[in-house]
């Protein structure tokens, strides 16, 4: 084919290794020596193959590769959602991993939907990436096994996986949420307010966990009115918080389960004269300039993406014994909104 006819065509035919020898006057194994990086071609030859390659717009074709070896060096993250400024460290920090692994990493996101995640998962499945980290949004993967034992490796992040056995990596969602209530009551507050996720969410039932134990262990009654487990839709949070605040014996103090319920928590105690302490789980961008600072629950989510991919690399690579928890620690960032004393 001539480069004229090739041009004719914006998405037409790839060119091939015999594109390649054609136009730099060699035979095909020197192309593919030159290509896999092999000895045995002289600099001269290999000059004029590399610029045939690059004349030419060549790309390796890796399938057969991948038929002969059985791994297509790439690996899947399922998160919930991408938009989620949480997501990003910790996507990078697969990414970084994968890349220290020579593997490409295909993502992509549940939006919360079991049903879109299970999709999502069985997709990248079906394109054969050699492992899959998976921020389930769904509680039962046993639709999984099947590739499991197929040798697709998984490790879940951030919440366990459901109904079958799996690595998993995951914040300590219980102490930190523990700490942040201690931390209000320790400035006075008995009247403390919890806004959290969904309830069938791990991480939501293990803040809230951490909430009734902190209250308990200081010998503190919760009010049921003082909790709201659901939507993380402003219009929620907003009707909860303000529940929560308005009667003779508001709460004193807010503690918010994620970012998002946090958000809108600053917002509606922005308009308010009597202030409210907040501390919110997941810290999130500009909480320190806000005044006063947002005081919060920290996670390290580029260590979870970091110790999941390591530890699916380590499967990839043979290792053969049962599935791990991992607990990543939290830490408590005090700013100024969780001191705040009891009006």
């Amino acid at each position: 084919m001539t480069d004229t006819a090739r041009s004719s065509n914006r998405y037409g035919t790839r060119p091939t290794m015999k594109d390649v020898a054609a136009r730099a006057g060699v035979g095909l194994k020197t192309v593919s020596r030159v290509v896999n990086g092999e000895p045995g071609v002289t600099p001269d030859t290999e000059r004029r193959v590399q610029d045939a390659i690059t004349a030419l717009g060549f790309r390796r074709n890796d399938s057969a590769r991948v038929l002969r070896k059985g791994r297509t060096a790439s690996i899947g993250l399922v998160l919930e959602d991408l938009a989620d400024p949480f997501y990003g460290p910790l996507n990078r920090a697969v990414e970084e991993v994968a890349r220290d692994h020579g593997a490409l990493l295909i993502n992509g996101s549940s939006a919360e939907d079991p049903a879109r995640e299970q999709e999502l998962v069985l997709a990248l499945c079906a394109r054969r990436v050699d492992g899959l980290v998976i921020i389930p949004a769904g509680d039962d993967h046993r639709y999984l096994q099947p590739e499991i034992a197929a040798g697709v490796a998984t490790v879940f992040v951030d919440r366990p996986a459901g109904e079958i056995e799996a690595d998993v990596v995951l914040s300590d969602s219980f102490g930190g949420a523990r700490d942040a209530v201690a931390h209000l009551i320790a400035h006075g507050h008995r009247r403390i307010g919890f806004i959290g996720d969904q309830p069938r969410i791990h991480t939501a039932v293990e803040r809230l966990r951490g909430y009734r134990t902190a209250m308990a262990e200081a010998g503190l009654p919760v009010d049921e009115s003082w909790v709201a487990l659901g939507s993380t839709a402003p219009e929620r949070v907003r009707t909860a918080a303000e529940a929560m605040l308005s009667g003779p014996e508001p709460v004193t103090a807010l503690f918010s389960g994620n970012n998002r319920v946090t958000v809108t928590a600053v917002r509606v105690l922005a308009g308010r004269e009597r202030p409210v302490a907040l501390v919110g789980f997941d810290d999130f961008e500009l909480a320190d300039l806000i005044t006063p600072g947002i005081t919060v629950v920290a996670q390290d989510a580029a260590r979870l993406g970091r110790t999941a991919a390591t530890l699916l690399f380590r499967r990839l690579d043979g290792a053969d014994e049962p599935p791990q928890q991992r607990v990543i620690p939290t830490r408590l960032i005090p700013r100024g909104s969780g001191e705040l004393p009891p009006a």
